[in-house]
């Protein structure tokens, strides 16, 4: 048994070998995807002697960590690849499925490592390595299943390399073995220049994430944090030049209430002195500032540099996102009687990692549908004079140092705009009459919508009719859009353009009504102010035209559905006339669509720290999250995409007349409830936002406490909160005379049946959860119950 202090150990080495492993395992896969698809001899066989060395390599760390299952499949598998380097074996598609799935055994164990195995589990082993061993003596993959029993002493030696795994009770290697010197040099001193162990995270699921740092970036950290030193001592300094200030002013004020208690007068030689130490000081305070003002030049650009490079430590390169993507061609090719080539251009690029994890399904579904509805069949490509392998492109490039653009192409039978139409139709998405109307490009957009399929099946790659809007949904909240571009019998090309990262972005600060918001600048095409004899009515609609294209405009109150103030709805608009002969409008495109939003007034382009909504509130129409001004002010960041689509849909304000009479809204005075600010901002502005007067507390406690000296229509409270939860402060209210009547609406994210049971009975009007909130659903709760 090992001891605490050996296990410890035992568990950092393993940190250490998973991070190794799994480059091991990538390098195996691509090479065996590559392989099977080259044939100029040469490179066949340097592609073989790469993945007998990421093997031989494999087999030596898992040695190193006591994982005898790795290293008793890898021996049968390094038998196999040494038969290939002779080139004693022939390669067959066969042989390289066993090959694939040996490599994702091997996946799936190392990635359950540490746990105790099953005899299903070891079974599984000893059939693969029994597979394994039987390629290496000529006997291909499917004719291996049709053999008799091995003679026993083949059984025998397959039992010594077939071993079940041992426990990890195995006593610990005084060090890793050493690499076969016939092999060269190991893949451990090509990557040197790689922090080893790698830096760690718990994710929110309790896995443990892991990301390898480039050593380079970790010294230009270093250097920078050593450089905050002197802005800490120049801190320092003007700290105590400050308080040497206050001391002298101090002193001054001291003396000059001894002059009036001893009821002098004022002298010439007071005067004097008086002017004298005001020159001293208004000296002292010009250098204190001057020297402040080259400290804040200073430590800004500090900040600025050292910012940029911790979000180059969280940049990864594209190919660590497209690894899997041959292998998924291929196999989805296979299965489907196709014949597909992958291309990847542009893997090198580096891309915020937030944003490569959040990409990984949007590509997925692209190239899956890129396999099932776009490439045709071998016979049926050959037919139109094309050549029998198909191939799809996957393209990455940077616009502007800020964006990247990815574009996934086929070379296969295009979009069918007919069938598309059809399937819109059939799903209720649109009216016959109605599609005959659109563009052709229009009706592209039909095949992002959920529930709109061409797929004549149901099966597992397609024909739910949800991929491509999951697509749509995840590059949007990404702050990205998504164009298509189809020609019929020559392919199809999707094309997404995402920011480079996350963490801060260039915003155009706008106002509307007296409320202020932000708009990210890259989906701000432009800025102009228009008169108002420019706006005209075409239809019932007001529009604007622009580098001579017409373009619908509507008021970012109106698509926010802000309501004035009760106590600014008669204040002019600060800044602006009553009567401005000019407005300012802003130019929003995103994806084919563009609009123009007119707003009371354009602040300033900032570049900004936006800070998600949380994990309660994950999707909040035409918000996509928050920013913080200098001055403290919270102010929500709007979702551009969000917006046209609101303004676009059905009785949404483009499309409905602009007479018609805004809805009644009956307001009242509202009291929100929640331990988290952002929770509490976001509720506040909404309701705000819906012409309703909003207090805050911090907790249950302070919400009764408010309850008793205040008066109010509706309590909106969340329920997990110190002091006092959500559902003993309805029971308190319940239980109170003057405030048993108040509806209250609890917005929570406890949503087992208990929980909504429990808000029953303690006298809920109303019980939201978090997970799937939407304003909308609250906003109409609130005006039933008041």
């Amino acid at each position: 048994m090992l001891d605490a202090k050996e296990q410890e150990f035992l568990q950092r080495l393993r940190a250490t070998f998973r991070v190794e492993a799994d480059e091991n395992l990538r390098l195996l896969s691509a090479g065996l995807i590559e392989l099977e698809k080259t044939s100029e001899p040469e490179r066949r066989a340097e592609l073989v002697e790469v993945i007998f060395r990421q093997a031989h390599s494999l087999k030596g760390a898992a040695r190193s960590v006591n994982l005898t299952d790795v290293e008793s499949i890898c021996q049968p598998l390094e038998s196999v690849l040494a038969m290939l380097k002779r080139q004693a074996l022939p390669l067959s598609p066969a042989l390289f499925d066993l090959l694939l799935q040996t490599v994702d055994s091997l996946t799936q164990r190392i990635a359950g490592m540490g746990q105790a195995g099953t005899a299903e589990d070891r079974a599984q082993v000893r059939a693969l390595n029994r597979r394994l061993a039987e390629a290496a003596r000529g006997i291909t993959p499917t004719q291996a299943q049709d053999q008799a029993p091995a003679a026993p002493e083949a059984q025998k030696a397959e039992e010594v390399t077939a071993a079940d795994p041992a426990p990890d009770t195995a006593p610990l290697p005084a060090s890793p073995a050493p690499p076969d010197e016939t092999l060269g040099e190991t893949p451990e001193a090509a990557v040197t220049d790689w922090v080893n162990p790698v830096a760690t995270r718990a994710s929110d699921n309790g896995a443990t994430e892991t990301v390898r740092i480039p050593i380079a970036k970790l010294d230009a950290l270093l250097r920078q944090a050593e450089e905050m030193i002197q802005a800490k001592l120049a801190s320092a300094q003007r700290g105590a030049e400050l308080r040497d200030i206050q001391q002298q002013l101090l002193a001054w004020k001291t003396e000059t209430a001894k002059w009036k208690a001893l009821g002098a007068r004022q002298t010439p030689e007071a005067t004097e002195i008086v002017a004298g130490r005001l020159e001293a000081l208004s000296a002292q305070l010009a250098g204190v500032s001057q020297a402040f003002e080259q400290d804040q030049r200073t430590l800004r650009h500090m900040v600025d540099a050292h910012l940029d490079t911790m979000k180059q430590v969280l940049m990864l390169p594209v190919s660590t996102l497209v690894e899997v993507l041959p292998r998924l061609v291929r196999d989805l090719a296979r299965d489907q009687g196709k014949d597909v080539d992958l291309v990847i251009m542009g893997a090198e690029i580096e891309i915020d990692k937030r944003i490569l994890e959040e990409l990984k399904d949007p590509l997925i579904h692209l190239v899956r549908n890129c396999v099932d509805h776009g490439i045709e069949m071998p016979e049926k490509r050959l037919q139109r004079g094309k050549a029998a392998r198909g191939t799809i492109t996957l393209a990455f490039s940077t616009k502007g140092g800020r964006q990247v653009e990815i574009k996934v192409s086929d070379d296969g039978a295009g979009v069918d705009v007919s069938r598309l139409q059809a399937a819109a139709v059939k799903a209720g998405s649109l009216t016959g009459q109605a599609a005959d109307k659109l563009s052709p490009q229009d009706r592209l957009q039909f095949m992002f919508q959920s529930g709109v399929s061409t797929s004549a099946i149901l099966t597992d790659i397609s024909g739910r009719g949800l991929g491509l809007a999951i697509v749509r949904e995840k590059v949007e909240k990404l702050g990205g859009v998504v164009v298509v571009e189809t020609q019929p019998g020559l392919g199809t090309t999707f094309g997404l353009r995402l920011p480079l990262t996350l963490a801060t972005f260039r915003g155009v600060l706008v106002r509307a009504r007296d409320r202020m918001f932000i708009l990210p600048t890259a989906q701000v095409e432009r800025v102009v102010r228009v008169r108002q004899d420019e706006i005209q009515t075409i239809e019932n609609r007001e529009t604007i035209r622009v580098d001579g294209h017409v373009l619908a405009l509507v008021r970012l109150e109106d698509v926010l559905g802000l309501a004035a103030r009760p106590d600014s709805s008669a204040r002019p608009v600060a800044g602006l006339p009553a009567a401005a002969d000019h407005v300012p409008v802003l130019i929003l495109a995103t994806a084919d669509r563009r609009l123009a939003v007119q707003v009371a007034e354009v602040l300033a382009e900032e570049e900004v720290l936006v800070k998600g909504l949380g994990k309660q509130l994950r999707r909040v129409r035409n918000i996509a999250g928050a920013t913080v001004l200098g001055a403290g002010t919270v102010v929500p960041v709007l979702n551009v995409a969000d917006l046209i689509s609101s303004a676009l849909r059905p009785g949404g304000l483009i499309g409905a007349p602009l007479a018609v009479a805004e809805m009644v809204r009956q307001t009242g005075r509202i009291l929100v409830a929640d331990d988290s600010i952002t929770a509490r901002t976001l509720l506040k502005n909404i309701l705000e936002t819906s012409g309703h007067e909003v207090t805050t507390a911090v907790d249950g406690a302070d919400a009764f406490s408010l309850l008793r000296s205040g008066e109010f229509d509706l309590v909106v409270s969340d329920v997990d909160m110190p002091r006092m939860s959500g559902f003993e402060l309805t029971t308190k209210i319940r239980a109170d005379k003057k405030l048993g009547e108040i509806p209250v609406v609890l917005v929570t994210a406890l949503e087992s049946r208990q929980d909504r049971e429990r808000g029953i009975d303690v006298g809920a009007n109303a019980y939201i959860i978090k997970s799937s909130f939407d304003q909308s659903n609250l906003l109409e709760i609130i005006h039933r119950l008041l």
